[in-house]
């Protein structure tokens, strides 16, 4: 039966396969990588010693969770978003875009409201956790709150997703699916026209 089956066909399917596997073996090391990551970040919310402000990406992946004082020199647009309070009420978080003494710039969240009106807030120094903040970058959240606004969420590493491990048994499960299909494929083939039925 062996010599019966096509030959490049099924190494395709089996090539297939082991990339399949592949990929889920990775996602189950990244999984393992998550799951320090988010222990690193747990253990940072608690140190009481204040982080420089991240000037790049490695930095900021060292900073997330810790405590910061930054002073804002200037202060561009303050932009509502979508945020949630303290209590975990929907409202609005409002963020501003601050120069930094040496050049840089920081989104700070200054604290969260129900109304989406611009707030006012002339700069100076401020504390709270730096958290991540999509592709924007870092942003610092304001604790306390600044410019007569409620306090805004506590960053929490623990609402980060950690989805590695459904991904990974979805890749395990497309390697049997396709082996399966394939091997009904060709026992269909091998019995030939005149054994269906």
């Amino acid at each position: 039966m062996l010599r019966r089956l096509p030959v490049i066909p099924t190494l395709l399917v089996l090539l297939a396969v082991g990339v399949m596997i592949r990929l889920g073996l990775w996602q189950i090391v990244r999984m393992h990588e998550k799951q320090a990551l988010l222990a690193s970040y747990g253990a940072a919310s608690g140190l009481s010693a204040d982080a420089p402000w991240p000037r790049n990406e490695a930095e900021a992946e060292r900073a997330y969770y810790r405590h910061a004082t930054i002073r804002c020199l200037s202060v561009g647009a303050i932009t509502p978003m979508a945020g949630t309070n303290a209590s975990g009420q929907a409202g609005i978080a409002h963020v501003a875009a601050c120069d930094l003494a040496d050049g840089g710039k920081a989104n700070v969240v200054l604290g969260w409201s129900r109304d989406p009106a611009q707030r006012q807030w002339q700069g100076g120094q401020v504390a709270g956790l730096i958290a991540p903040g999509g592709d924007a970058g870092p942003r610092l959240v304001a604790d306390p709150p600044v410019a007569g606004l409620e306090a805004n969420a506590r960053p929490d590493p623990a609402s980060m997703p950690n989805n590695h491990l459904s991904y990974a048994v979805q890749w395990f499960l497309f390697a049997v699916a396709a082996l399966v299909i394939y091997a009904l494929a060709v026992r269909k083939r091998l019995a030939g026209p005149g054994r269906e039925g």
